[in-house]
């Protein structure tokens, strides 16, 4: 559920407006609810009360510091895949020891920089990593505590851009191979083992991958026992989808019930790191609609929807094929309805944030609302066509505050120079 609801045929979030937002702050902007981030982490909180767990937010899905904040104030840690996501999160203050520290490329320099803030620990996700690790530990004379992020070979039934725990998949060490590494580790002065990791995927729709992803990683655990290495933290990732069309993916609670049962009778705690689950539905996209047109001469006459928001603003459509749902942000009683495709202004033919879809007819000036784009929406946005990228609002009750001024056209060129070379 989200607070994004109509009152008397406005669009409203929690108790505002959002053509009063519009009017104040301008389009294309991302807009968030407090009541419905409350109401999510709340939600999939209850799911393990009573076990020992952390759940770590997967900072990549939505990274601006005011949610990151309100989280922490939750009790949430971060899940962070870059130097970036780390200097966000301690911005945020989140505490360093809810921190863990995913990604298949992490530098000297970064890694500097998460023993220096002292971080819960690192998924390590390949060997050379591992040597890199306990060489950059031993410089700085400190202990770095990681467990082993292993690939389980499990199908995760989602878009292969977003599946993580396949063999041929980029992530993590097959679990052929990590007992090695983990006895490679064990014996290295500067790494302390404390845990393993596996994340399979994101926009999972069903629990059994989940399971069969744990089973494996249960089984693994046992080996690790018989070679006198203990376990404390068992990383499960994150990866439940939500409903952006017609999904029916597993409610927090039952995925929570399922792992517990998996988990009984294990002396370890559980770190999760949910993302578009807890930021998905919170958060949309308000754009305004510049020109309506139709092209004809075809098969058939086309409809054109031209909004102020594109791929470089939204890029789950382009990149995925994704649905979002997109509603009128003024709805009367009665519009004519047609079939037509929502696109922006960027000069690519991959540049819409829907195709074919039926939408009540609009004309310039009227605001749509591009639903459940909290997740890898304004974290994923670019300056493509040099757009400058959209301010950030959030809602609390009766009130609203950007908390990320929309970009200008300085923006664009800082940190450029005109060459002075020949």
């Amino acid at each position: 559920m989200n607070h994004f609801t109509y009152h008397n045929g406005e669009l409203c979030c929690e108790d505002v407006r959002i053509k009063d937002i519009a009017a104040q702050v301008g389009t294309p902007f991302y807009l968030y609810s407090t009541a419905t981030l409350k109401r999510h982490f709340t939600a999939f909180e209850s799911g393990f009360e009573g076990m020992a767990h952390q759940t770590c937010f997967a900072v990549k899905a939505c990274s601006n510091i005011a949610i990151l904040n309100l989280f922490a104030t939750l009790g949430g840690g971060a899940d962070i895949v870059s130097g970036g996501e780390l200097f966000r999160a301690l911005q945020a203050e989140v505490e360093p020891q809810k921190i863990i520290y995913s990604g298949v490329g992490k530098t000297g320099k970064e890694l500097r920089e998460a023993l220096q803030a002292g971080i819960l620990m690192f998924n390590v996700e390949s060997p050379q990593e591992l040597d890199r690790l306990q060489a950059v530990a031993a410089e700085m004379n400190t202990i770095a505590r990681i467990a082993f992020r292993i690939n389980p070979d499990v199908d995760p039934k989602t878009h292969a851009y977003i599946s993580t725990g396949l063999a041929k998949n980029k992530f993590g060490v097959p679990v052929a191979e990590a007992l090695q590494e983990y006895l490679r580790a064990k014996v290295m002065p500067n790494i302390k083992i404390v845990g393993v990791s596996c994340h399979i995927g994101s926009q999972l729709t069903q629990i059994e991958p989940f399971i069969e992803a744990l089973r494996k990683v249960k089984a693994f655990i046992a080996q690790l026992e018989q070679e006198d290495i203990q376990i404390k933290y068992v990383d499960m990732g994150g990866g439940i989808g939500i409903p952006y069309d017609d999904e029916q993916p597993p409610h927090p609670t039952d995925y929570a019930a399922a792992v517990r049962a998996e988990l009984t009778g294990m002396k370890v705690t559980l770190i999760l790191e949910p993302g578009r689950v807890l930021v998905g539905n919170a958060g949309i996209l308000v754009t305004e609609v510049q020109y309506t047109k139709v092209n004809s001469g075809g098969e058939q006459e086309k409809r054109f929807i031209i909004v102020d928001a594109a791929m470089n603003d939204l890029a789950r459509p382009s990149l995925y094929g994704a649905h979002h749902e997109i509603l009128p942000v003024h709805a009367p009683a009665a519009k004519e309805r047609q079939r037509a495709d929502v696109v922006g202004p960027i000069c690519e033919s991959g540049d819409f944030l829907a195709k074919d879809r039926i939408m009540p007819e609009v004309q310039p000036g009227e605001l749509l609302a591009v639903m459940s784009s909290g997740a890898y929406g304004f974290s994923m946005s670019s300056t493509y066509n040099s757009r400058p990228r959209a301010a950030e609002v959030i809602v609390s009750g009766g009130s609203f505050q950007v908390i990320r001024q929309r970009e200008c056209y300085a923006d664009l060129v800082r940190g450029e120079a005109v060459s002075a070379l020949a």
